[in-house]
């Protein structure tokens, strides 16, 4: 089990200001092999301290501190490799958050890529099946799969505009450059009161996709959003959005099966 090494930022008092300020900030190193020695710039931390409990307090050969603990489900998850226009959290969240997806629901996700909403969806529910037509996406995403250690996810290398196997599914998600092509399929497996969810870059996809929801009597129109992430400065009387934060990702259009 990877670990997560907390160094603390460095602080100065700055007379302008009349108070400290954190110059440097707080050190953070995931190590996945504690199995070495684990170099750092402040110095190397012993492979016999890496297994101490959570919480404990270690020192490299430097003199440096570090709290160690167990890494969680999330910063595994920010080590996964990734792939050309991979879902990001702010947009899985959206997508956990609108559907309800319990632990005991299954999915069927299409547009593997390097497998980053696959496994988040699994870490929560049930079951995943998903779909991937290029091959070199899925040894990507067998790689970031077995990392996080899921068992619950099948991947097959196959369009499901052309059928999906799966029924009574609680929740289709479609990251595919047309997903308006999967309705009918995705009718198929979903059952009545689930989900479908589609990821597109540009409006006019979503747009196109909401137009041929309309004209199937199976599915309702819920909602279309983009999800906006702001982070701010806060230090003291320092507050302000931080610059060169990321905006548009993409349009989460959310769908219900009525019949």
């Amino acid at each position: 089990m990877p670990k997560i090494l907390i160094g603390k930022g460095k602080k100065e008092y700055i007379p302008e200001l009349k108070r400290e300020v954190t110059t440097i900030k707080a050190l953070r190193y995931y190590v996945k092999d504690l199995n070495k020695d684990f170099h750092t710039k402040y110095g190397i931390i012993a492979k016999k301290d890496l297994k101490k409990k959570d919480g404990s307090t270690l020192k490299t050969d430097r003199n440096k501190e570090f709290v160690i603990f167990t890494s969680q489900f999330a910063d595994d998850f920010k080590k996964l490799k990734r792939a050309p226009q991979t879902i990001i959290p702010k947009d899985i969240g959206a997508i956990l958050a609108e559907t309800g997806l319990g632990k005991n629901d299954a999915v069927v996700d299409a547009g593997t890529g390097a497998g980053a909403l696959a496994c988040f969806l699994a870490n929560i529910c049930k079951k995943v099946t998903t779909y991937e037509i290029r091959p070199e996406h899925i040894e990507v995403a067998k790689e970031n799969i077995n990392t996080l250690g899921l068992k619950n996810i099948t991947i097959k290398n196959k369009d499901i505009t052309k059928g999906i196997a799966e029924k009574t599914v609680d929740l289709i998600t479609l990251d595919v450059p047309e997903p308006w092509l999967a309705i009918d399929a995705a009718k198929k497996a979903l059952k009545t009161g689930g989900w479908l969810v589609a990821y597109t870059p540009t409006i006019i996809q979503a747009s196109n996709f909401v137009e041929a929801i309309r004209k199937n009597e199976s599915f309702l129109f819920d909602s279309t959003i983009e999800i906006i992430k702001r982070k701010w400065t806060v230090e003291g009387k320092r507050l302000r959005p931080k610059s060169a934060e990321i905006g548009h990702t993409a349009f989460l259009t959310f769908v219900r099966k009525i019949k």
